[in-house]
C-alpha cells in the first residue's frame, strides 16, 4: 500500500504544473531552474507564453530604463541592445531554427533532403539571409517602438510567439523518424495543452484591449498559414521549424506594432472604446 501510494506521489511529481514552468524556462532560455523539473516535458506547453511574457518584461524594463535615463538619445543603440539581450537570454534557438529553415527550402523539393539540410550544423547563404533580415527587422521595429512608447507591447507580442509553438506541437505530427529536440514535446502533447496555452495568452492580451485580442487572432492567422507549409513540405514538425515559427509571428507582430507610431498607444486597453461608444 505504501509502495503504491509512493508511486503515485513520484509520477504526480514528474507531472507536477511547477517542474512545468522549469521545463519551459529552461528550454526556452539559459536561464536556471533552481527546483526539479518534470520528466514528462510536454507539461512544459502551457507554460510557454509565461516564459514569453517573462522574456517581454526584461526586454520591457531595459526600454523603460533608457528612455528614463537617456531620453531620446541613440534608440537606434538601444535597440540593438534590445535585440542582443534577446539573443543572449534565448540562447539563438529560435534564430538557428529559422536559418535551418531557410536553407532547407532553398531549391530543394525532396521531404527528406530538406528535413536532413535542416539537420546539418553548417549554415549555408540562404541560413545567412534569413538570419540577417530577421535582426534587421527586429532592429528597426524595436528602435521605432522606443521612439513612440509603446514597449508595453513587447509583453503580448513575445508571449504569443511562444505560445504559438505550442499550437504547431500539438496539432502536427513529428517530421523526423529519429529523434529530436522537440519530438518528446510532440509525443506527449494533447488538446489541454494547446487550450491551456491559448488561455494564458488570452489573459495575457486582454487588458490591451480589443487590438491585443486582435494580435492573438493574427497570431493564430500566421500561424495557421506556417502549419499548412509544413504539412505539404515536411510533414510535420521539427524544433527548427518550431523556431522558425516563433520568429515569424515575432517579427510580424513587431513590425504591426511599430507601423501605427505613438498611436497604438491611443487603441491600448479598453478605456478609449468605453470612450468612443459610451455617453459622456
Amino acid at each position: 500500500m505504501k509502495r503504491e501510494v509512493g508511486m503515485r506521489n513520484s509520477e504526480c511529481g514528474r507531472k507536477s504544473p511547477v517542474r512545468g514552468l522549469g521545463g519551459a524556462l529552461t528550454t526556452l532560455t539559459l536561464v536556471s531552474w533552481p527546483g526539479k523539473e518534470s520528466e514528462d516535458l510536454s507539461t512544459s506547453l502551457p507554460w510557454f507564453p509565461a516564459v514569453g511574457l517573462f522574456l517581454g518584461m526584461i526586454l520591457c524594463g531595459i526600454g523603460y530604463a533608457w528612455t528614463r535615463l537617456l531620453p531620446g538619445q541613440w534608440l537606434a543603440g538601444a535597440a540593438l541592445l534590445i535585440v542582443g539581450v534577446e539573443v543572449w537570454l534565448t540562447r539563438g534557438l529560435h534564430l538557428d531554427g529559422l536559418a535551418d529553415w531557410a536553407d532547407s527550402i532553398g531549391g530543394f523539393q525532396e521531404r527528406e533532403k530538406r528535413l536532413a539540410i535542416m539537420k546539418d550544423v553548417s549554415l549555408g547563404a540562404f541560413g545567412v539571409l534569413a538570419l540577417i533580415l530577421a535582426l534587421m527587422a527586429k532592429w528597426v521595429a524595436f528602435e521605432r517602438i522606443l521612439g513612440t512608447g509603446s514597449f508595453i507591447w513587447l509583453l503580448p507580442i513575445l508571449a504569443l510567439s511562444r505560445g504559438m509553438m505550442v499550437d504547431l506541437i500539438t496539432t502536427l505530427p513529428y517530421a523526423r523518424a529519429e529523434e529530436g529536440m522537440a519530438k518528446p514535446f510532440v509525443k506527449g502533447a494533447s488538446p489541454k495543452h494547446r487550450l491551456a496555452s491559448h488561455l494564458i495568452c488570452l489573459v495575457i492580451c486582454l487588458p490591451f484591449g480589443p487590438l491585443g485580442l486582435a494580435f492573438f487572432v493574427f497570431a493564430g492567422f500566421v500561424t495557421w498559414l506556417f502549419k499548412v507549409r509544413c504539412l505539404k513540405r515536411f510533414g510535420g514538425i521539427t524544433g527548427d521549424l518550431l523556431g522558425t515559427a516563433n520568429e515569424m509571428v515575432e517579427i510580424c507582430l513587431l513590425l504591426i506594432c511599430a507601423l501605427p507610431g505613438k498611436s497604438i498607444l491611443n487603441y491600448t486597453g479598453w478605456a478609449w472604446v468605453l470612450n468612443e461608444f459610451l455617453p459622456g
